[in-house]
């Protein structure tokens, strides 16, 4: 990271964006413990804070939270050995420290806060229908005005996100999230790895689905393409591949 300023909105009073990883947990499709996905968090964390913003890391319950395997740098895999990014962030004590010490999500102040971004990996598929504070929170910013975003399978907050009279926060919004095409690619290869038995899936319910079914207008960029899409302060990224685009368009509506 830079030290330089380059905070192109106040020095006084720089933006302030709370980015929300999921809690560890254990996958009730593959019984395979799921988590955050790296990219997710460090991706968007090296935009904001390139531009001066202020950036903190909570989660639905706080406390210690860990990655997915594949999306760590480091892991055999070498899925994700060209994220220099997470490596990074990875190999920092003081910034890894944020991560194995979240903040519950009770405690984020909206008022103090100008963004806020739920980061996505497998947990969020299994956790978000019961953490109803995050729901409420996210809420709580779209309908103060403020951005919202959510990326990848973080998404999956909008199955649930309510307004205070029952309606679903995403109805009738353009929004975008780990598109089918993905699903089946990921299912495919763990079928073809022997990891999975053929015919199961990775994940309980698909995003793309999801969204349509509750009324929203899905689109999406094609097959692992970074791409995310506005709709007023609503924004959303497509999946892990769309950290920087997100924050992008986060920036942008933060006017720089």
């Amino acid at each position: 990271m830079s030290v330089r300023d380059a905070n192109p909105v106040n020095v006084r009073k720089p933006r302030r964006v709370a980015i929300v990883i999921a809690n560890p947990a254990v996958s009730n499709t593959t019984g395979w413990p799921v988590g955050f996905w790296w990219s997710e968090l460090t991706h968007p964390w090296f935009a904001f804070t390139e531009r001066g913003y202020q950036v903190e890391i909570f989660s639905p319950d706080g406390g210690k939270c860990e990655a997915d395997a594949l999306s760590d740098p480091r892991d055999p895999s070498g899925y994700s050995e060209t994220d220099l990014i997470s490596l990074g962030f990875i190999s920092s004590p003081k910034l890894l420290a944020l991560v194995d010490n979240t903040r519950p999500v009770a405690e984020i102040d909206v008022e103090r806060f100008d963004a806020i971004v739920v980061a996505g990996g497998q947990s969020p598929m299994f956790t978000y229908e019961h953490a109803a504070g995050l729901q409420r929170t996210f809420v709580a910013f779209h309908e103060a005005g403020k951005v919202t975003a959510a990326l990848c399978h973080g998404t999956a907050i909008l199955r649930y996100a309510r307004r205070a009279d029952g309606s679903l926060l995403a109805a009738g919004k353009t929004v975008t999230g780990f598109a089918n095409a993905e699903e089946y690619f990921a299912d495919k290869a763990t079928w073809e790895m022997g990891a999975l038995e053929r015919g199961k899936h990775l994940m309980p319910w698909r995003i793309e689905d999801e969204l349509r079914a509750i009324g929203a207008n899905y689109v999406q960029a094609g097959l692992w393409r970074g791409f995310a899409v506005r709709d007023g302060n609503l924004i959303t990224g497509q999946q892990n591949f769309s950290g920087a685009e997100t924050a992008r368009v986060v920036c942008e509506a933060l006017g720089g």
